[in-house]
């Protein structure tokens, strides 16, 4: 095994305007693809499998949180039934639908995934890749 990170990511962050129901949000859905918290701050949570990938927090400046169109955040799932999964969860803890898990084959034959916006708008993405698909 080798002990080089594969990501070429740190982490990314998105902004909130309900730091409660976010994180509520996310312990749910990030769940279901193996996530978990890995640090908590009194207005900040840091989400990942092993260290602190993904954080849910009021924007630093004090203003609203915006969204930005074109940005979106996709989560790596081991499987196509965690899609499935993190789909069927989000949806149910409010998300907004933006795509079926499914897949797509314009992304390539080994792509499976869905789409949905959280609770502030976020655009985000759970998907599988089938490195044998053909």
């Amino acid at each position: 095994m080798s002990d080089e990170n594969p990501s070429i990511m740190s982490h990314v962050s998105v902004g909130t305007n309900n730091f409660d129901k976010a994180v509520a949000f996310y312990d749910t859905v990030l769940a279901t693809i193996g996530a978990k918290r890995i640090l908590e701050h009194p207005t900040a949570v840091a989400y990942g499998k092993l260290f602190p990938e993904f954080w849910v927090h009021p924007p630093h400046n004090g203003g609203k949180a915006n969204t930005a169109n074109g940005v979106h955040f996709g989560f790596m799932a081991r499987s196509k039934a965690e899609v499935d999964e993190f789909y069927k969860v989000a949806l149910a803890a409010g998300a907004s639908d933006d795509g079926a898990a499914g897949p797509r084959s314009d992304y390539g034959p080994g792509y499976y995934g869905c789409f949905v916006y959280d609770l502030d708008g976020h655009k985000i993405e759970a998907m599988y890749w089938d490195e044998n698909a053909k």
